[in-house]
């Protein structure tokens, strides 16, 4: 069974895809995220891979681009599991609600089963802690997996960013999507 888990945005959407019946790890899901950063569009590992952003000229053409991205990556997926809203967002939202809206649409027309995840769900299972910040999501995962994203992916910075925090909350969601599958 193939399930997907997406953290969907504007700036750096990733997707988590898990191949297998049990035992849900790092080394068995596959990685996708999209970059602004050309040091980032780079295969890190065997199954971390980032691509960077197409070039668009309006919002329209932006968040067609990046739904469609989604959609041929999720060739195969029996379902996926997306990361709802987080209430208390500040900035673009509606931004965020079309470019999210376009990709449910593009799920619904594939007969793609959806479940939708609050954030704090995802941080809870991930943390304990339902509110869980950036660094914290970075230290269970790290606890978890054994592996140093950061240390990888972005060297350089000193916090936990796009697209480390990005792969994180997929890797999670989708874990998520398994925990209720239970296959």
């Amino acid at each position: 069974m193939t399930i997907a888990g997406i953290d969907y945005s504007l700036n750096g959407p990733a997707i988590c895809i898990f191949s297998g019946r049990n035992d849900f790890t790092f080394e068995k899901c596959q990685f996708y995220f999209l970059t602004d950063t050309k040091k980032y569009a780079a295969t890190f590992f065997q199954n971390i891979h980032g691509k960077l952003f197409e070039e668009y000229t309006q919002e329209c053409e932006r968040y067609d681009s990046i739904s469609e991205w989604v959609m041929k990556t999720l060739i195969g997926c029996y379902q996926v599991a997306l990361e709802g809203y987080a209430y208390g967002a500040q900035g673009r939202v509606f931004h965020i609600a079309e470019n999210t809206g376009i990709l449910k649409y593009r799920l619904y027309q594939a007969s793609m089963p959806l479940e939708i995840v609050t954030p704090s769900h995802i941080k809870k299972m991930a943390t304990g802690k339902g509110n869980a910040d950036k660094s914290q999501m970075y230290e269970a995962f790290l606890k978890e997996t054994g592996i140093p994203l950061q240390g990888i992916i972005t060297p350089n910075k000193k916090d936990i960013g796009n697209p480390v925090s990005d792969i994180i909350d997929s890797y999670y969601i989708c874990k998520y999507l398994f925990n209720q599958i239970k296959f």
